[in-house]
């Protein structure tokens, strides 16, 4: 007998297939949205941007593993991190402290994964831009959905999630 097909809807993932490129790593060229926000620093509340520094962003990731998946990113677009003088990663350093911060007073989450994936074969849908993601965690954010349906429910919009992180952030002073 056929296994039974099981369909999960999620048309917002087309956003994300869409902006895929075949970035190699080189010369930006277009088709980074990191570099399209970091060219259109007016925008980043649309995108989702919580702050800047001189050399570095924090945002949203778009497509969230959990509410309150964060990137964080140099300016520069380049894809290793050993091209990054010192002082641009010790800045993204800082940023990674900071944003697990603002996280943990907005979500109180119980443990995070902290990564970044270098090159294509390793995960990386940017692979010339490169990034850290901070996915916020809970004991029993696994459930059977992920199990057994193999989909992810998020429970918070990108918009509630960040209201809440600028909000913590503001009472944090980060930023």
């Amino acid at each position: 007998m056929p296994e039974r097909s099981r369909n999960v809807w999620a048309p917002w993932r087309m956003a994300y297939i869409e902006q895929l490129g075949d970035d190699d790593g080189g010369d930006c060229g277009g088709g980074c949205f990191l570099c399209d926000y970091r060219e259109d620093p007016g925008s980043d509340a649309v995108h989702h941007v919580l702050w800047r520094t001189a050399t570095t962003m924090v945002l949203l990731n778009r497509f969230p593993y959990t509410g309150g998946h964060l990137l964080v990113a140099p300016l520069e677009h380049v894809p290793e991190p050993d091209e990054l003088p010192d002082e641009i990663v010790c800045d993204l350093a800082r940023q990674l402290r900071d944003a697990k911060r603002v996280l943990t007073a907005a979500f109180r989450a119980d443990g995070y994964n902290l990564g970044m994936n270098l090159g294509r074969c390793a995960g990386a849908g940017l692979p010339g831009h490169m990034h850290w993601h901070i996915v916020p965690r809970w004991g029993g954010d696994t459930n059977f959905m992920s199990v057994t349906g193999d989909a992810r429910v998020i429970p918070i919009s990108l918009d509630a999630v960040y209201e809440r992180l600028q909000a913590a952030r503001a009472d944090l002073g980060v930023g």
